[in-house]
């Protein structure tokens, strides 16, 4: 395999594109965020697209696969809020690793 430096002195790289763009198409609702684990979270968790990582992977999944088919050669993690700060308004810092494991684990899953 061809390492990144490589291919950039062959040709441009296309990388993909917008994450919470593709999610709002799926019209998501409250309880599509929350899943069964979240269930009975104490704030609304709606607009919390990190959290989709977990509670619905495939879409996520879906998502970096339609990048991939659409040509790009770089995928991006879910993982654009997956920080302390962030995730402070959900009540969801403890989070934090979690998010950012399962969001690279899906996109390396897509390109794989």
């Amino acid at each position: 395999m061809k390492s990144l430096e490589q291919l950039l002195k062959e040709r441009i790289l296309i990388l993909d594109g917008a994450m919470g763009t593709m999610i709002q198409r799926y019209k998501l609702e409250e309880a599509d965020y929350r899943g069964e684990r979240f269930a009975d979270w104490p704030t609304d968790l709606k607009g919390n697209n990190d959290l989709l990582s977990l509670t619905q992977p495939k879409i996520i999944g879906d998502i970096h696969k339609a990048y991939l088919e659409a040509g790009a050669d770089i995928v991006e993690t879910n993982t654009f809020n997956s920080t302390n700060v962030s995730l402070a308004d959900y009540q969801q810092e403890d989070l934090v690793y979690e998010l950012n494991y399962e969001g690279a684990k899906i996109a390396r899953a897509a390109c794989d």
